[in-house]
């Protein structure tokens, strides 16, 4: 049961800092979406437009819970059930640090043809409070022409 298909999603995050205002980023890329038994996975290519280039990103979506797992130049896996703190390495090129996730929400609504998930969490990097981050992504069929690369909206 393990298929992937290409689609298009549209991004938009918000981290909203501690005592700052909120950064906003929306794109839309291309990306493949898999059905497995237990859920679905989203996976696509981040770009100099994210600040991640090289890295490739993954959300892997289960009834209870939504993982994000990033893999290249930046290698992170971050775990979202609501209501529950969870704690992971953040491994840069730099150095690694400590996240710890405390996720407010964390639903998706997806089937074969695409769907919404939606994250809502904040952060902690060495039990240093950054803020409030928030991902809302929409997963659609591509149309005829598709697109070619990452663009801003």
């Amino acid at each position: 049961m393990d298929m992937e298909k290409p689609v298009i999603l549209s991004i938009r995050a918000v981290q909203r800092p501690v005592g700052g205002e909120d950064d906003v980023m929306e794109l839309m890329t291309q990306g493949t979406l898999g059905a497995q038994e237990d859920g679905y996975t989203l996976r696509y290519e981040e770009s100099e437009l994210t600040g991640l280039e090289g890295t490739t990103t993954t959300f892997r979506v289960q009834k209870d819970k939504i993982t994000l797992h990033r893999e290249g130049t930046l290698n992170s896996e971050m775990v979202f059930q609501k209501g529950l703190r969870h704690i992971s390495l953040y491994d840069t090129p730099y150095g690694g640090l400590t996240l710890q996730v405390q996720t407010r929400t964390a639903k998706a609504d997806l089937d074969q043809s695409g769907g919404d998930l939606e994250i809502r969490y904040t952060l902690d990097v060495e039990d240093q409070r950054l803020g409030e981050n928030f991902f809302q992504i929409h997963v659609s069929e591509p149309q005829t022409g598709g697109l070619g690369q990452q663009t801003t909206l």
